[in-house]
């Protein structure tokens, strides 16, 4: 056949088939596919191989089945599967078993069932499901995956697991590029650093960071921290909680409208209206802004803090420009809890009394003694009559020494204390109040050098609270008042020290000195020692005040009042005297070097004055001036909180 008739054959079949796809009628849409896109030609997806290729008509659309190691190609994403059914027309893929999905070398996707939209490149995958970027899994039955942003999203549960952590949640949007992710309903995440559970949360794999926009729960071992909003930068330990967050453990709670923490170090930071709550010591401490540690369970409030010590009927309060509080160990001398004898090594393991006495000769301090076997026996010397032969022996009290104050048996223990130290054995060593938990420990030595014995480190040491408050410090109570610049209590001996102009009021009764010793016993004043000036005043009317003082005073109180009080050095009292219809009848004035009041049901008793005795009796208008009103008399009622709401302002 010559050329010409080629060329006319050719131009006669191309005529027939424009023909015939002129009358070729639009092929019906299934309703179920997404509406057909503009051709994208960079967005084809491309036959890579297969073991089979076969071609087959459905619903006269042209379908290409891919069966045996088959893999397709759009741009940079690989797909491979068992078997792939693609439409050419559409641009939509669907893969059946042992899913691939490589996109970018970044991202991996498998599963078992794979429908995927080329013009919008989503990809629906599920049974078996699992995504992985190199920094954290994603396993779950059902994931939408969106290779233009490489979103991950699941609806019926899933789980996220990283080189440490695994997170577990209902709903989750997972982004991989950013590597943050958005988790709600029932959201977990289990670390062997902590714990937390929460309804909706912002996590980022990479830098670890959790942000909170609902109520959370964190458990770190511990501490258990509630909080709804802000972030926990969970790989160092950095948090900063809003919205009234919660810390508490076995014995403390602490709450703010803001907190900054450290996991690491355990300090804080809390700020607006703080609350610290010592749950052991019956303790709270408020304020607007305080700086506390977890750890070492100390904390510093500052901005109109209050400390209430509770108790059952009568708490304290206390305020100041600053307020203090840490922990101390409550142990003076070193102690061995054990006591059983090893007869196979020899060894003898004694008891705390055996090793503070047998060995180094130092007598035991018992710091349980309760205070008032000294205010029992105080009272009992106090109120024995007096011998007129006794009453002249310099340093005797009705004939017997007083006894000592319980801080004087404290000084001469410790005194002996240092004396017998440079004797105590090699391996062995006294306690300061300086020594940190871990260095109260026995120094083991080389060899048993005393009798035998080895002793082992401590097993247990006890600790108690104390409190610091500087400047402006105000103490309330129902039963007593004080005021001072500085204050110290420790849980350990309940006393209150106040320093630099303290006044403590107690009824009708104001106390003044240079030092004042509050001792309470069951949190209610029991004891009070006033060291150099001290100053005694009451107020019996509008113009008349009793007045006791010396260089030191001692009072003891029951049900909150003054039960007796004495004056030692240079004392003077003077007391104004009623009838039965409570008529002044006269006042008393005295000096003596010592001068003993004793009250019953509030009203003044009897007076006893030894050594140096003199003074006399004055008509109740005719005392001399001077006497009114003794040497640096000051009625500070002033000063004096009248309710505990003052505390608050």
């Amino acid at each position: 056949m010559n050329t010409r008739k080629r060329i006319v054959l050719s131009v006669f079949f191309l005529l027939i088939a424009h023909c015939a796809w002129a009358q070729q009628k639009p092929t019906a849409a299934n309703p179920s596919d997404p509406p057909a896109l503009p051709k994208d030609s960079t967005r084809e997806v491309h036959l890579i191989r297969s073991d089979i290729l076969k071609f087959e008509k459905k619903d006269s659309i042209e379908l290409q089945i891919l069966v045996g190691n088959a893999m397709l190609q759009q741009e940079n994403t690989f797909f491979n599967g068992d078997s792939i059914v693609m439409n050419k027309l559409q641009n939509i893929i669907e893969v059946f078993g042992n899913i691939h999905i490589n996109d970018a070398d970044s991202v991996n996707v498998y599963s078992q069932y794979l429908i995927y939209y080329g013009n919008t490149r989503i990809a629906h995958l599920k049974k078996n499901v699992k995504l992985s970027d190199g920094k954290a899994t994603l396993t779950t039955e059902t994931l939408e995956y969106d290779l233009n942003t490489k979103t991950g999203t699941y609806l019926d549960g899933g789980k996220i697991i990283t080189s440490t952590s695994t997170l577990t949640s209902k709903e989750g949007y997972y982004y991989a590029d950013t590597k943050d992710a958005y988790f709600k309903e029932n959201v977990r995440l289990v670390d062997p650093e902590y714990t937390m559970a929460t309804d909706t949360l912002l996590y980022n794999m990479d830098t670890q960071i959790a942000t909170f926009v609902s109520p959370t729960t964190i458990n770190d071992g511990k501490s258990v921290i509630r909080t709804s909003d802000g972030y926990y930068d969970m790989n160092k330990g950095l948090a900063n909680f809003g919205k009234r967050p919660v810390i508490e453990d076995s014995t403390q709670y602490i709450t703010a409208d803001n907190i900054n923490f450290d996991k690491t170090t355990g300090e804080g930071f809390a700020e607006g209206r703080v609350v610290y709550i010592d749950t052991a010591q019956g303790v709270t401490l408020m304020s607007e802004k305080s700086r506390f540690n977890r750890d070492s369970k100390t904390v510093l409030a500052t901005v109109k803090p209050v400390m209430i010590i509770k108790q059952d009927n009568d708490s304290i309060f206390i305020t100041g420009d600053t307020l203090y509080s840490g922990i101390k160990s409550d142990t003076l001398y070193i102690k061995d809890t054990s006591a059983a004898i090893d007869k196979n090594a020899g060894e003898l393991r004694a008891d705390s009394s055996d090793i503070n006495s047998s060995i180094t000769g130092i007598p035991q301090y018992d710091t349980t003694v309760k205070e008032e076997v000294m205010n029992d026996a105080a009272a009992k010397v106090l109120r024995k009559p007096i011998k007129a032969a006794d009453a002249k022996k310099p340093g005797l009290l009705n004939g017997r020494k007083p006894p000592l104050p319980k801080d004087t048996a404290l000084q001469q223990a410790g005194s002996l204390h240092e004396e017998a130290k440079d004797t105590l054995p090699a391996n062995i060593r006294p306690l300061n109040d300086s020594d940190s938990l871990a260095m109260h420990t026995i120094v083991p030595a080389d060899k048993d050098t005393v009798k035998g014995m080895r002793v082992r480190d401590i097993d247990r040491i006890d600790s108690v609270r104390f409190f610091q408050a500087f400047r402006h410090v105000r103490i309330f109570s129902d039963s007593m008042q004080a005021v001072c610049d500085s204050m110290f209590f420790s849980g350990r001996d309940s006393v209150f020290r106040l320093h630099i102009n303290p006044v403590v009021w107690a009824k009708e009764s104001q106390i003044t000195g240079d030092t004042i010793y509050l001792y309470t016993k069951n949190k209610k004043p029991d004891h009070i020692e006033v060291l150099e000036n001290a100053f005694s005043i009451s107020k019996s009317n509008d113009s008349f005040y009793n007045q006791l003082k010396g260089n030191t005073i001692h009072g003891f109180f029951k049900d909150g009042d003054i039960d007796h009080i004495f004056a030692k050095g240079s004392a003077e009292s003077l007391y104004y005297l009623q009838d039965d219809d409570s008529a002044y009848t006269g006042a008393n004035y005295a000096q003596a070097d010592l001068i003993n009041l004793y009250f019953v049901k509030k009203e003044l008793d009897k007076i006893t004055w030894l050594y140096q005795v003199k003074g006399g009796f004055y008509p109740v208008n005719a005392v001399p001036e001077e006497r009114q009103r003794f040497k640096n008399f000051e009625w500070e009622e002033a000063r004096r909180p009248k309710t505990r709401l003052e505390l608050f302002e």
